[in-house]
């Protein structure tokens, strides 16, 4: 049997103009800017204008720890949502943005898959509306304003030993994680230590999904700290007079995009985040927006609950005063054989026991988001051909030991009919007890919220923080910063900060190497194991298979 590819897929779907996705929505003419005839911007501002208009339900999608077998939780959420919109009820799908580090790297395309994708596909993995571009330039005019302070006398007397902000590219490049600048001489700037992070690692990206408008956008710009004087004083982006500025270059960003579903569910993509590196979930401003233009609003969060949901609830819903009706948890059988014991090559026969070996990663994800966070869940198994009824069994019989609903959801092969049992199932959900609660309180200290974090979320025995960690934590605890949630910077593989500990594993600690402030995002980045800011590309990155033919046709995206 032939399959077409997601592109393919993509590219035969008939699209209706955004103007008809936006009068579905009740969006007014003068709020939707067009960026062409498939997409375009909300203008921000109509919120003021919806603020009696009750709120939407909001649907949390996470999934286990990933792997290479994949999980599918952007495709679960588009097919979720466009089964949503099949029963009747009005949904809108709120989405990040991809970055095209992992386009051209090892993930490809990042807009759902088969039946289950937001289109246009190709816009959307690659520049869509320019707002990555916004957020790089904006990054990096703080950067060259920083190097022309320092060029022209340093009257805040900044310490070019101490300079915490870097340039960004959106583009995987490890040759750019550590360079030295501003050689050949006095008239070409002063000569430091350097890096680039990528674009999704930027804080203006974070502050740009946790701003509420465009005056909050400035206040956390200005925020944002450069670096240190020689006095050990935080200098910020306000200081060096360039928030204004940087504002400007994100005036268009702030606004989120409409696009939609191959079955025109309306979606709004919008900021992009990594959840390894950053708190991964789209802006608080297209959460809220969709809140009120729809019934149920699906949004996802990055890698696995312990990255994405955890940063979505303790940050994101902490800051925006957010309160999820449910939580849907996605997994493969693929996937939990993996974490299992199996090998990617051996995958496709049956194998119950790797399934049931690895149901312990599911459980502790389903833990998680009933008693840490007291949310209703249902468990969504993202089917695949090769999966055995004996295996889904498995996971079926462990599920209903824990108290947990199990749906099947074939949504890539079958799109919104093939989520409309998870759709039903959801909206049942909705209507259950809802405890929700953080991990850990504001004001605890610093090291109580790591540990909080390790304990109560990754299941191991707390934190160890490095002797420079520790005076890191003290200096941002005497800097006012203490009160700040905590952005974990760990590897999406496992639970613990070594990536080869699949599977739900005990008895291990977190070593914190590193911590350093936000201030603009408004929380603390934990830096662990060997995560890095700026990844490289694979052997044979994704962007070798890319191609457009002489009709202007892509070919080879995902």
């Amino acid at each position: 049997m032939t399959f077409l590819t997601d592109i393919e897929i993509a590219q035969a779907n008939q699209m209706k103009p955004i103007t008809e996705i936006a009068q579905e929505l009740d969006v007014r003419d003068e709020d939707l800017i067009p960026y062409g005839k498939y997409k375009a911007k909300i203008d921000m501002t109509s919120m003021e204008r919806l603020a009696n208009t009750p709120d939407g339900k909001l649907i949390l999608v996470t999934a286990i720890n990933p792997t290479p077998a994949g999980e599918g939780k952007t495709t679960t959420s588009v097919g979720l949502a466009d089964g949503l919109s099949l029963i009747g009820k009005k949904t809108v799908i709120a989405l990040r943005e991809p970055s095209l580090g992992p386009v051209f790297g090892v993930k490809g395309g990042a807009a759902g898959g088969g039946y289950a994708q937001v289109v246009p596909m190709e816009d959307i993995n690659l520049h869509f509306t320019g707002d990555f571009h916004a957020i790089s330039a904006a990054n990096n005019l703080l950067a060259a304003m920083l190097d022309n302070h320092m060029h022209h006398g340093n009257a805040l007397g900044i310490d070019p030993r101490n300079i915490t902000w870097k340039r960004v590219v959106d583009m995987n490049d490890r040759q750019l994680r550590y360079v030295v600048d501003g050689l050949q001489g006095k008239a070409n700037g002063v000569p430091r230590e350097d890096g680039f992070d990528i674009t999704v690692a930027s804080e203006i990206m974070a502050v740009l999904c946790l701003a509420t408008d465009i005056v909050d956008l400035k206040e956390r710009l200005g925020r944002i700290i450069i670096g240190y004087n020689y006095q050990g004083q935080p200098v910020t982006a306000k200081d060096l007079k360039a928030h204004g500025a940087m504002t400007v270059l994100l005036k268009d960003a702030i606004h989120p995009n409409l696009v939609q579903t191959l079955e025109h569910t309306p979606a709004l993509v919008h900021g992009g985040p990594f959840a390894n590196i950053a708190h991964g979930c789209n802006s608080v401003i297209a959460t809220k927006l969709a809140m009120k233009y729809a019934d149920y609003v699906v949004t996802e969060a990055g890698f696995g609950g312990d990255l994405g949901a955890e940063k979505f609830l303790d940050i994101k819903c902490r800051q925006a005063n957010l309160k999820p009706a449910a939580v849907v948890l996605v997994a493969t059988v693929r996937a939990l054989k993996m974490h299992g014991g199996v090998s990617k090559k051996e995958l496709e026969g049956e194998n119950v026991e790797a399934v049931k070996a690895g149901i312990p990663n599911l459980e502790r994800h389903i833990h998680n988001m009933q008693d840490t966070y007291g949310l209703p869940v249902v468990v969504a198994i993202n089917k695949f051909p090769t999966d055995s009824q004996a295996e889904l069994d498995a996971i079926d019989q462990a599920c209903r030991q824990g108290k947990v609903e199990v749906v099947l959801s074939d949504v890539w092969a079958h799109g919104g009919q093939g989520g409309k049992t998870l759709a039903e199932k959801v909206v049942e959900l909705t209507e259950a007890p809802n405890n929700f609660h953080f991990a850990y309180q504001a004001d605890d200290s610093i090291e109580e919220k790591l540990n909080k974090i390790v304990q109560n979320v990754y299941g191991g025995r707390g934190v160890k923080l490095t002797g420079p960690a520790r005076r890191q934590m003290k200096k941002l605890a005497d800097l006012g910063f203490g009160q700040l949630p905590i952005c974990m910077a760990k590897t999406q593989y496992s639970f613990s900060d070594d990536p080869n500990k699949l599977g739900a594993p005990e008895d291990f600690d977190i070593t914190v190497r590193e911590l350093k402030v936000s201030a603009g995002a408004g929380f603390i980045v934990a830096l662990t194991g060997s995560i890095m800011t700026m990844p490289g590309l694979p052997k044979e990155p994704a962007a070798e298979r890319i191609d457009v033919d002489a009709e202007g046709n892509i070919v080879g995206l995902f």
